[in-house]
């Protein structure tokens, strides 16, 4: 049995979508007997077809898989229409923008919203079923209202995270073959306005197949208009019709691209077709959250990441639960920001990134004190996995000791959650992931042999056979699609999904995950997850955040790098003795073959505006090597020279 286990609050489990283990392996049970039958349930359950669908799973041509097929539906109307008999004037979407403005969005409103937007782009634009469309927006409505438009027609959009360069912008329209970008002309952080029209003017200079490009006037400042090819989205908007029928869609019809980063340097396509994504999207909003008909939910992501995409609009709007979208920053004007947006909204579910946590943890630890979270229900982590102490805080002060939090594991590849706790079911232990979900043939593989590996032994993250919303394919390269993702692990002779992860069992069958694999450092023949390393070194109390990358090493191959952030220089004696003392905390937590041969204090860490540390650009710096990435993308781009700076002049 697991030690340090958390149980489910049994008041919340009595009335949980999944209210007992006896529930969950009832679950995967019926799915391991019968895999087909599983998902031909809840397909017919959950999802309004326009047609039914003819077969459930074909596997022929794997991996190129078909779910449903012959089933005709339509996202929109999966996530709208259906929901207008009963909750026309239920709040869809509450938005906050960063300065404080609010509105509130019924279903009745999104459904005129989107029919008008989608009218838009087929009269004004000519876009049609199949075409792709860039969306590089901000936090604001018009973007869920972009995404749903093209859905209702039939459209692929794609959309690029606000924050990305032109260069990042234009590589993804040219990929895609987009002919339409719909932006804005800025949008509002920490109260200051920043420009989005720009970039996308930059983004197009020279031949694109780009026609057209609609712009939300959000800051009404002064943009260059290009005559022919730009339009007023807040003019055109205004005399279009607020009826527009949904296109069938069959099942496997594509629903939208989202772009990663790939090992080449070139980002992939990753495709993501109708039916099997809404499906699991809404199953996991409700297994995962638990979220209630009454229920007001907030994930803190961007839609420009799948997080956005599955767990702001797609999923809570396929289950008609009410969702919050933020424009703003969550620690501006301070870190009691997002404790006042739940007591105000009387927030049940919040879902928010370790990285998250941790600063809001460093900047107010006494904070959530100062809020009613009276509301809260479950607590949510995403992008990686959260260190004990976080994790303790999140859980103590925020949660009060009463919320469940679900460490969710999976990828933009994989469309939704593949391994968490329920909230009503799983017992939690601190930093894991658990279980895999109902449904999923997730295992941790030996990727030489392909057998699943003991507990306590180090292998690869797997999912063992296809499910709904995985991955179809890597936009215009079936190769690559082929070998990214089913060309390392084998399991009785046949490829599996592997996910790029390392795992371990950490008893009882739970799930830890231990980082990329790639993210490995091998010291004198020894591998070992970054991630396994940073969580130790967050165990020293006045660490803040960390990030460990290798370095070369004249004797042991790779040597370990730490670029640590402390909490306070209280206490500080000296850099030399602070080392020792983190040092000491690995050796208690790893062994000495983990100790750090650089340590570097360093006032923040490169993230991007989602919260994702930047490892390749502190591995670049810790070998010295000149910064080729782009780093406009960063909350703060400032910080990669003062580290650079502080990393030279220690090693000079």
């Amino acid at each position: 049995m697991l030690k340090d286990m958390y149980q489910p609050n049994p008041e919340f489990a009595k009335n949980a979508n999944i209210g007992s283990m006896e529930q969950y392996w009832e679950l995967q049970n019926r799915a391991t007997e019968d895999y087909e039958g599983f998902w031909k349930s809840f397909a017919e359950e959950k999802i309004d077809w326009f047609a039914p669908f003819t077969s459930v799973l074909d596997e022929f041509n794997a991996p190129f898989v078909k779910w449903f097929d012959g089933g005709k539906l339509n996202v929109a109307h999966q996530c709208i229409d259906r929901h207008l008999d009963t909750k026309k004037n239920k709040a869809a979407i509450i938005f906050e923008g960063d300065r404080g403005d609010k509105e509130v969005i019924t279903y009745l409103d999104l459904y005129y919203n989107v029919n008008k937007f989608a009218n838009l782009l087929k009269e004004d634009f000519g876009v049609k079923k199949g075409d792709r469309v860039v969306i590089y927006m901000p936090m604001i409505p018009e973007a869920a209202y972009a995404m749903l438009a093209c859905a209702r027609i039939g459209a692929i959009h794609s959309i690029v995270f606000g924050g990305f360069s032109s260069e990042a912008l234009r590589d993804r329209i040219e990929d895609a073959d987009a002919k339409v970008v719909i932006t804005a002309d800025g949008a509002y952080r920490k109260t200051k306005p920043y420009m989005l029209k720009p970039v996308v003017d930059e983004a197009l200079k020279g031949e694109t197949p780009v026609k057209k490009v609609l712009v939300v006037e959000r800051n009404n400042e002064e943009v260059t208009w290009v005559a022919g090819r730009d339009y007023s989205y807040n003019e055109l908007i205004q005399d279009k019709s607020a009826t527009c029928d949904a296109e069938p869609m069959d099942s496997e019809d594509p629903l939208f691209l989202l772009y990663t980063s790939g090992s080449t340097g070139k980002p992939k396509g990753v495709q993501h077709n109708t039916a099997g994504y809404i499906l699991w999207a809404q199953m996991t909003m409700e297994w995962v959250f638990d979220v209630k008909d009454n229920d007001t939910y907030w994930c803190t992501a961007d839609i420009g990441w799948i997080t956005g995409h599955t767990y702001i609009v797609y999923g809570p709007l396929a289950m008609g639960a009410t969702t919050v979208m933020f424009e703003g920053v969550i620690t501006f004007p301070d870190a009691g920001r997002p404790w006042k947006m739940v007591q105000e909204h009387r927030i049940n579910q919040f879902y928010t990134a370790p990285t998250a946590i941790r600063v809001l943890h460093k900047m107010g630890e006494g904070e959530p004190a100062k809020y009613d979270l009276s509301s809260l229900k479950v607590l949510g982590t995403v992008g990686e996995p959260i260190d004990p102490p976080a994790w303790k805080w999140y859980y103590e002060e925020v949660g009060q000791s009463k919320c469940a939090i679900v460490d969710t594991y999976w990828q933009t590849e994989t469309g939704g959650h593949i391994v968490s706790p329920l909230p009503g079911a799983t017992p939690i232990k601190p930093a894991c992931a658990t279980l895999p979900l109902p449904g999923i043939m997730a295992e941790i593989l030996d990727p030489e042999t392909g057998e699943k590996v003991g507990e306590g032994e180090s292998g690869y993250m797997c999912i063992t056979r296809p499910w709904p919303s995985q991955i179809r394919g890597v936009w215009g390269d079936e190769e690559r699609y082929k070998s990214s993702y089913f060309g390392d692990v084998k399991k009785d002779g046949k490829p599996v999904y592997f996910t790029g992860d390392g795992a371990v069992y950490s008893g009882d069958g739970y799930i830890t995950i231990t980082g990329r694999t790639d993210d490995v450092i091998n010291v004198s023949g020894h591998r070992m997850g970054t991630a396994e390393v940073e969580a130790a070194i967050k165990k020293h109390d006045n660490v803040a955040a960390v990030a460990v990358v290798g370095k070369p090493h004249e004797l042991k191959g790779e040597g370990i790098f730490a670029y640590v952030v402390l909490k306070s220089a209280e206490g500080f004696a000296d850099e030399v003795e602070e080392v020792k003392a983190i040092n000491t905390v690995i050796k208690q937590e790893i062994g000495n073959i983990a100790l750090c041969d650089d340590m570097i204090f360093v006032p923040d860490l490169p993230k991007t505006r989602s919260g994702k540390i930047m490892r390749r650009i502190l591995r670049s710096i810790a070998k010295g090597e000149k910064i080729t990435q782009d780093i406009s993308t960063l909350e703060d781009p400032s910080i990669v020279a003062k580290i650079e700076a502080m990393v030279n002049c220690a090693t000079c």
